[in-house]
């Protein structure tokens, strides 16, 4: 019963509230993440992503984001990191069709088990250097939440080494900084996921499912729904 209580919040956090004049859109994520121990204190991370416009017409994100990790211990790490955003657009009368945000970014993420669900929470904090079409680039700063649930499938497993599983996430981003020139508001938006996954080892998990974008614009808002492939590697 608890546990069916638990994973009943954890589904409620997929829930967004309507929002008027709300622009519906399609598009694909390809995410790719690896962790990498260095030693008992140190590691390096990395994430690359590919995000394509809506309907899947092109390719409209390439993302970089590595890392350095400090583990406190088994439960607590933090990050310091830097990430490349390309975004690629089809502006009528631009010069040029790419636009840059360069970001530097901190996180702590905190570890742990709720029975046999492994539970992550991610706080992470960026600052946002980011170029515009037509007006001078921006500098601003934002504030993210994180929370993964991986569920295995099979039972009996006290350490989850390999098999099936379903994870569960949310995050939400919040404006920090000039919110006036972004969208006005200090809420940015909120991506909901749900997927299936297999663990082929403890080094390597694969995993496919929907993620429920809401983004709030300066005039309208968009529900971005979006089909994800992601391959996590640990070494």
């Amino acid at each position: 019963m608890r546990l069916s209580l638990f994973l009943l919040t954890a589904l409620s956090l997929f829930c967004t509230a309507g929002i008027a004049q709300t622009i519906q859109q399609n598009s694909g994520w390809l995410f790719l993440m690896n962790t990498t121990k260095i030693n008992n204190k140190w590691g390096a991370n990395l994430d690359v992503q590919l995000r394509t416009a809506d309907n899947w017409e092109q390719l409209r994100n390439f993302m970089f984001r590595p890392g350095l990790t400090y583990y406190i211990n088994n439960k607590n790490e933090v990050t310091l990191g830097y990430l490349l955003n390309e975004t690629f657009t089809q502006s009528i009368g631009a010069s040029d069709n790419k636009l840059t945000e360069h970001r530097i970014w901190q996180q702590y993420i905190y570890k742990h088990k709720i029975s046999t669900i492994l539970t992550s929470h991610r706080f992470r904090t960026e600052q946002r250097f980011i170029e515009r079409n037509g007006t001078g680039d921006l500098f601003s700063q934002r504030f993210r939440y994180f929370l993964r649930f991986i569920i295995p499938l099979k039972k009996g497993q006290n350490d989850f080494e390999k098999g099936p599983f379903v994870a569960l996430q949310n995050e939400v981003f919040l404006n920090l900084q000039n919110k006036d020139e972004l969208n006005g508001h200090v809420f940015d938006q909120n991506r909901a996921y749900a997927a299936a996954g297999y663990r082929l080892s403890k080094k390597v998990d694969i995993e496919a499912g929907y993620l429920n974008q809401t983004s709030k614009g300066l005039n309208a808002s968009t529900m971005n729904n979006v089909i994800q492939l992601a391959l996590y590697t640990r070494f």
